[in-house]
């Protein structure tokens, strides 16, 4: 049963790798990369932020704290462009499958 099972998860994983090696030959230089910001602009997204924080908001009216907080919200996703992992609805299925099975 484990020798089935086993080379079950390996013909999948096998063939879900194919496409990947596939593409991989047949390279597009066009790619547009994404710009980093330099650290000149970062400092001063944070001096933003700071300032931003320590204002008094008590007197504001509600459209104005609603612009705040959206200019909030765009300066952290300018800052946090980080790399990140993305795992698929199947292969998640399977590593949590081959978890059970091997544990």
């Amino acid at each position: 049963m484990k020798k089935t099972i086993f080379f079950v998860l390996l013909a999948i994983f096998s063939l879900g790798a194919a496409p990947t090696f596939a593409a991989h030959g047949a390279s597009n230089n066009n790619v547009a990369t994404e710009a980093t910001l330099t650290t000149e602009e970062v400092n001063v997204l944070k001096e933003r932020v700071i300032e931003i924080r320590e204002m008094d908001k008590s007197e504001l009216t509600a459209t104005e704290k609603s612009e705040l907080k959206n200019e909030l919200k765009e300066i952290k996703e300018t800052v946090q462009n980080g790399p990140a992992i993305y795992i698929g609805g199947l292969s998640l299925l399977l590593l949590i499958i081959l978890l059970v099975v091997l544990l």
